[in-house]
């Protein structure tokens, strides 16, 4: 289990605290388009504001690549904060983060105000954790926040290395979030434990399938990974996507699953089409007996009547990828059937990221699920057992 310091642990009053956000959103001339990172970002603040620290807030933005890009500037982040948080957010426009604007704002700050440093990204050194950066962020503040899961999976300055340089660091409520569902439930699941994966490639979700055979009592396999696995039981998948690379690791994986006693579900017909488009000739085959002309493009009703009743009976379920081409309507149908029925169990459902996110939120089942999560890539490795660096850079209780 872990079991980090968190925001509720610590008296901020009269403090200047550093928060680091995930405040990677997406912008149109220079106009925010899906601000929820930002409202989810709020109850932290909130709790600090309310406690009466001084609070300076950092993000990175895109990928500026160590120089300051005005198009990937914060500007209208604390814009639009100002406007979420009923309360002006300075921003303190300096190119370099910790320069002569941010430390003139915060040796002017009262206790409750609020600023916002410019793209953590415009400095070189931070996606290479360099020790000069992380003292000077380091230099600003009494104590650190890490509230951006997003980035957990990677050690860069404005997450892990500042830590070095501040006695007390500990994670916001959106952190505590992901650890309490991610990490520990995966850990110390209410069983029975399903897990569902989907989503292209076989190779980026080895380690999950490996760390969720050791967890699970059911693992569900769709999207495109099932093709190799289809194929390499002796099927025919015509030009669906397959990893010809992984067609004995897909054997290896059944073969390990019969000997824990993991129930290993994989698609029994699929939805295929005569080629990749919404538009295409599509018709409904048995697994494994797709021509040769024509690509799997999604899990057929038979496969998603027998996963839905896989999930009827668990107490936690967590579902990281989508069923099939969720993006063009024609295909996206054992997506959403996976999405209703996550929505009508009383389990604990968990999302992780990336695309399965994107997909629950597009269908409109996101309030039905107990937990999305906010990372795509720190969700996988969360589900891979790996440690994360911005978790284990924060204070244990």
């Amino acid at each position: 289990m872990l079991n980090k310091k968190t925001v509720d642990d610590i008296n901020v009053k009269g403090k200047k605290v550093l928060v680091r956000c995930d405040f990677n959103v997406p912008l149109q001339n220079g106009k925010i388009t899906d601000e929820n990172r930002l409202v989810a970002a709020l109850p932290t603040i909130k709790k600090l504001i309310a406690d009466g620290g001084r609070i300076i807030l950092c993000s990175h933005l895109g990928k500026p690549k160590g120089e300051p890009k005005p198009e990937l500037s914060l500007a209208p982040v604390a814009a639009r904060l100002t406007e979420l948080l009923g309360q002006e957010v300075k921003f303190a426009a300096d190119p370099e983060v910790v320069g002569p604007n941010a430390k003139a704002a915060v040796e002017a700050m009262q206790d409750g105000d609020v600023i916002l440093l410019e793209n953590t990204r415009y400095r070189v050194e931070e996606t290479k954790n360099g020790d000069a950066f992380s003292q000077e962020l380091a230099s600003l503040c009494d104590v650190f926040v890490n509230d951006a899961f997003g980035t957990a999976h990677r050690a860069h300055c404005s997450n892990v290395g500042v830590t070095k340089y501040v006695d007390t660091a500990v994670v916001g409520y959106l952190m505590q979030k992901e650890i309490d569902f991610l990490g520990n439930a995966v850990d110390n699941p209410k069983r029975p434990f399903v897990a569902i994966l989907g989503g292209a490639k076989v190779s980026s979700k080895i380690s999950v399938i490996n760390n969720l055979l050791d967890k699970v009592d059911v693992l569900i396999i769709g999207g495109g990974m099932s093709y190799t696995f289809s194929k390499a039981q002796g099927g025919k998948i015509g030009k669906s996507l397959c990893e010809d690379d992984y067609l004995q690791y897909a054997l290896e994986m059944i073969k390990k699953a019969e000997e824990k006693g993991v129930k290993l579900l994989l698609p029994v017909d699929s939805k295929i089409g005569d080629a990749f488009s919404n538009d295409c000739n599509s018709q409904i085959v048995p697994a494994g007996e797709i021509g040769d002309d024509w690509q799997g493009l999604d899990i057929g009703p038979e496969t998603e009547k027998i996963f839905a009743d896989a999930v009827k009976d668990a107490k936690t379920v967590v579902w990281n990828g989508p069923m099939g081409c969720f993006e063009m309507p024609n295909f996206a149908h054992g997506t959403e059937a996976i999405a209703k029925a996550l929505a009508d169990t009383d389990a604990i459902t968990i999302i992780g990221g990336g695309d399965s996110a994107a997909a629950v939120n597009i269908l409109g089942y996101g309030d039905k699920m107990t937990h999305i999560s906010t990372g795509g890539g720190a969700s996988l490795e969360f589900l891979e057992g790996k440690e994360l660096p911005g978790v284990a850079a924060a204070n244990d209780k």
